[in-house]
C-alpha cells in the first residue's frame, strides 16, 4: 500500500484566502461609519496609469462621519475629486485646497437593507470558493484511491477536510452575522 498525503494546509491556506477576501470586501462597505476602506476601490488616472487614491492622497478618518483626503499633487486634486464622484459609493467631496472633504452621511433603512444583501451576496460567494477548496480536496483522495490508498485513509482524510470546510463556513457565516448587525444599525 502506497503512503500517500492529502495536501492539507494548501486547503486550509486557500480557505482562509476566501474569508480574508470576504473580510476585504466587508471592510469596502459603507456602514454609516467613516472607514479608510471605503475608498480602497477608487482608482485616479495618474501619471499615465490608474492609481488607488491611497497612493496619491493621505486618507484619514478624523472624526466618525468624515473622510479627509490630502492629495499631495496640487494638479491630481480634480482627477481624485471626479475619481471619487463617479465611484458609486454615493459621497460628494468638498474640495478644499488640497484638502478633500468627504462627509458620510446617514443611511436610510432601505439602503441598509440593500447593503445587508450585498453583504450575504458577498458572504455566499466566499461559500462557493470554500466549497469549491473543499471538492479539490475531496478529488485528491480520490486520486490517491485510485493510486492505492485504503478506505479507513481516505474516511480519515476526508472528515479533517470536511472539519475545515465546516470551520471556515462558520467563519463567514460570523463574519456576515457581525457585518449586518453592524449595517443595520440605526
Amino acid at each position: 500500500m502506497a503512503d500517500i498525503d492529502i495536501d492539507v494546509d494548501d486547503l486550509k491556506r486557500r480557505m482562509d484566502g476566501a474569508v480574508s477576501v470576504l473580510r476585504q470586501e466587508f471592510a469596502g462597505l459603507r456602514t454609516g461609519r467613516a472607514s479608510t476602506a471605503i475608498l480602497d476601490p477608487v482608482t485616479v488616472p495618474a501619471y499615465g496609469s490608474q492609481l488607488p487614491v491611497n497612493q496619491c492622497a493621505t486618507v484619514n478618518v478624523p472624526d466618525p462621519r468624515m473622510i479627509t483626503v490630502n492629495v499631495w499633487d496640487r494638479s491630481l486634486v480634480s482627477a481624485v475629486d471626479k475619481a471619487i464622484r463617479d465611484s458609486g459609493l454615493g459621497l460628494n467631496p468638498v474640495v478644499d485646497g488640497t484638502i478633500l472633504r468627504l462627509p458620510i452621511p446617514e443611511l436610510n433603512e432601505e439602503r441598509r437593507k440593500e447593503l445587508a444583501r450585498v453583504a450575504g451576496k458577498y458572504a455566499e460567494g466566499a461559500r462557493i470558493a470554500v466549497r469549491n477548496v473543499r471538492r479539490d480536496g475531496m478529488d485528491q483522495i480520490k486520486a490517491a484511491k485510485a493510486d492505492g490508498m485504503g478506505e479507513d485513509d481516505q474516511r480519515l482524510w476526508s472528515d479533517e477536510i470536511q472539519v475545515l470546510t465546516d470551520e471556515a463556513i462558520a467563519s463567514i457565516d460570523e463574519a456576515l452575522k457581525v457585518k449586518q448587525e453592524e449595517i443595520m444599525q440605526v
